[in-house]
C-alpha cells in the first residue's frame, strides 16, 4: 500500500509541542511517545507503525504520558498509539527496508549517502551544529556564506507568518552572511573533514570582484570543501552590486561562475535567485560560465506582519524595518515552478539541480525530485523543528522508494517532468470530476455548500439532516468543495461524466 496518503492527520495530534526531552517519554516505561507523535507529524506513520513491538504496551497501561504532557488532557497519545497499532501496522504492506542503501545518490559525480543537505544559513554556520548535523544523519552542509566583507547582524532579524496551529507557514528574514572571518571558516572546513571525511562539504561564497570570487573558491577547496556554491541570490545583500543584485543579471553570472572555475578543480554550482520572472537566462549564464550545477530557490523578496499601530512591518528593528527573505512551506509551489522549468529546458541538460524552498516532510522532498531535484536542501524546517527531522526525510523516502520498486532515488529523478506543461493549453476539457460526499464523515458544517455558492456554480444544499446533496446539472467539478471541507469527507469520484457539447 503506497503510503502518500496519511491515516492519521496532524489534525489529529495539532496540540503536540513537539517538545525537546519529551516528559511523554520520561513517563513511559516501554516506548518513545515523542518519536510516535513526530513520525505523524511529518506523515510518517507508517514507518512510525512498523517499529512497534509485536505486542501492544498501551492495552493495560493507564497512560502516564498523557498526563505528563506539557499539555496535559490536550494531546491523546494512547489513542494515537492504538490507532498505530490497530489501523496503520495492520494494513502496513511494504516491510521497511533493511538499509538506507536506496538512498545514496550523488552530487556533481561525488557520492552522498542520502539526498539531504542543509542549505547554507544560521542552520550550517559553525562547526558544532554542522558536526551535530553529520551525527543525526545529513548527508552534508552547504556552510553559511563565507565572504570577506564586515557583517553586523539587526536585532530582531526573524518573523513569520503562522497558521491556525501556531505552526510557521512563512517565514521571513533580514540576516545577511557569516560573520566570522574566512580564517575562521577555513578552520571549520578543515577540522569537519578530518572528523567526517565521508560527509559532503558545500561552501557558499560570495566575492565582490572576479578575483575575490576566485580566491574564495580557491580557498575552500584548499581547505577541505568537496564542492562550492555561487551566492548569486542572497537578497540580504543587494547594495553593491551583490547577492540578488547578480543573480538578475546574466553577465554578471556568467563572469563570476567562470573566475570561480578557472580557480578550483571541484564542482561549482550556481545558487540563483527567484526574483527574477524566469530562472533559465540565469542558469544558462551560469553554464556559459562553466557552472555543473545550479541551487534553486533562495529566499524570495517579501513585507510581512505591518503592525497596525506602529505602521512598521516585521521584524521592527528600532522603529524601522526592511524587505526580506520570505521561506518556509509556503514559497514550495514556487520553488517547485521555478526546478521544474530548469530540468524541463533542454539547453540546461547535464547541469545537477540542488532544489530547495519550503522542505519539511519526506514528501515535500519527493516533489522536489519528481520535478527534477537531484539533491535536497533544507533550513526553515531546522530552524522550527531541528535537525531530528532527518530521521523522517530519511525513513518516509526510503519506505516509499521500497513500495514502488525502486532501486536507487535516482531513478525518481525528474518522473513528473512529462506530465507538467506550462500553460493550461494542453489540458482535456471535455469530461467532469464531481465530487464524492462521505455522509458518515461529515459533520454537517455546509463549509461546502458556502464556498459553492458564493466562490463556484451554486451546485450543492444541505437537505432536512445537513448533509450535501449535489445538482450535477450546475457543478463544473471545480473540486473547491473537497479543498475547504474540514473533515475531509469530500473526495473526486472515480468515475467521469462527459460533458455535453453545445
Amino acid at each position: 500500500m503506497i503510503q502518500i496518503q496519511a491515516r492519521i492527520p496532524r489534525s489529529d495530534m495539532i496540540r503536540c509541542a513537539l517538545c525537546a526531552n519529551a516528559p511523554c517519554d520520561t513517563a513511559c516505561a516501554r516506548l518513545k511517545p515523542s518519536d510516535l507523535l513526530r513520525h505523524v507529524w511529518f506523515l510518517n506513520e507508517q514507518c512510525a507503525a512498523q517499529s512497534l513491538p509485536e505486542k501492544n504496551p498501551c492495552l493495560t497501561c493507564s497512560a502516564p504520558c498523557e498526563r505528563a504532557c506539557v499539555r496535559a488532557g490536550e494531546v491523546h497519545i494512547h489513542d494515537l498509539i492504538n490507532r498505530l497499532y490497530y489501523q496503520v501496522k495492520l494494513d502496513a504492506e511494504t516491510p521497511l527496508p533493511a538499509d538506507e542503501s536506496r538512498l545514496q545518490c550523488e552530487l556533481c559525480g561525488i557520492p552522498l549517502e542520502n539526498p539531504f543537505l542543509l542549505s547554507s544559513s544560521v542552520v550550517a554556520s559553525t562547526y558544532d551544529m554542522c558536526a551535530r548535523a553529520f551525527e543525526a544523519g545529513w548527508a552534508g552542509i552547504c556552510f553559511k556564506t563565507i565572504n570577506s566583507m564586515d557583517i553586523h547582524e539587526a536585532s530582531p532579524r526573524f518573523s513569520a507568518v503562522s497558521g491556525s496551529d501556531g505552526g510557521i507557514i512563512g517565514f521571513k528574514n533580514i540576516e545577511q552572511l557569516s560573520d566570522h572571518s574566512v580564517t575562521e571558516n577555513m578552520e571549520v572546513f578543515r577540522r569537519l573533514k578530518a572528523n567526517y571525511p565521508n560527509k559532503f562539504i558545500l561552501a557558499s561564497i560570495m566575492g565582490q570582484n572576479e578575483e575575490e570570487w576566485g580566491t574564495l573558491a580557491k580557498l575552500c577547496e584548499e581547505n577541505g570543501a568537496d564542492a562550492v556554491e555561487l551566492n548569486f541570490s542572497c537578497p540580504n545583500m543587494a547594495e553593491g552590486g551583490l547577492g540578488s543584485d547578480i543573480g538578475q543579471v546574466p553577465e554578471l553570472v556568467e563572469r563570476f561562475t567562470a573566475a570561480a572555475k578557472r580557480a578550483c578543480s571541484i564542482p561549482v554550482l550556481a545558487k540563483l535567485t527567484p526574483n527574477v520572472a524566469s530562472m533559465i537566462p540565469m542558469a544558462e549564464a551560469a553554464k556559459r560560465g562553466g557552472a555543473d550545477g545550479i541551487a534553486a530557490i533562495n529566499t524570495i523578496k517579501s513585507v510581512v506582519g505591518v503592525n497596525p499601530h506602529t505602521y512598521v512591518s516585521a521584524p521592527a528593528v528600532h522603529g524601522r524595518s526592511a524587505v526580506g527573505g520570505y521561506s518556509g512551506n509556503a514559497v514550495k509551489p514556487i520553488a517547485l515552478r521555478f526546478v521544474s522549468e530548469m530540468a524541463q529546458e533542454d539547453s540546461l541538460k547535464g547541469l545537477h539541480i540542488s532544489a530547495m524552498g519550503g522542505v519539511e516532510t519526506w514528501q515535500d522532498a519527493l516533489e522536489f525530485i519528481l520535478m527534477g531535484g537531484g539533491t535536497i536542501q533544507v533550513t526553515t524546517a531546522v530552524m522550527q523543528y531541528g535537525y531530528r527531522i532527518i530521521d523522517d526525510l530519511k525513513a518516509g523516502l526510503n519506505l516509499y522508494l521500497a513500495e514502488k520498486g525502486f532501486a536507487s532515488v535516482k531513478e525518481a529523478v525528474g518522473l513528473g517532468l512529462d506530465s507538467l506543461s506550462a500553460t493550461t493549453d494542453v489540458l482535456e476539457r471535455d469530461t467532469v470530476v464531481f465530487p464524492a460526499f462521505d455522509r458518515e464523515r461529515c459533520i454537517g458544517c455546509g463549509r461546502c455548500m458556502i464556498s459553492c455558492a458564493d466562490g463556484g456554480h451554486q451546485a450543492i444544499r444541505l437537505d432536512s439532516r445537513r448533509k450535501p446533496v449535489l445538482d450535477g446539472k450546475k457543478c463544473v467539478g471545480c473540486h473547491l468543495c473537497v479543498l475547504v471541507c474540514p473533515q475531509r469527507a469530500i473526495s473526486p469520484r472515480t468515475k467521469r461524466i462527459v460533458r455535453k457539447k453545445a
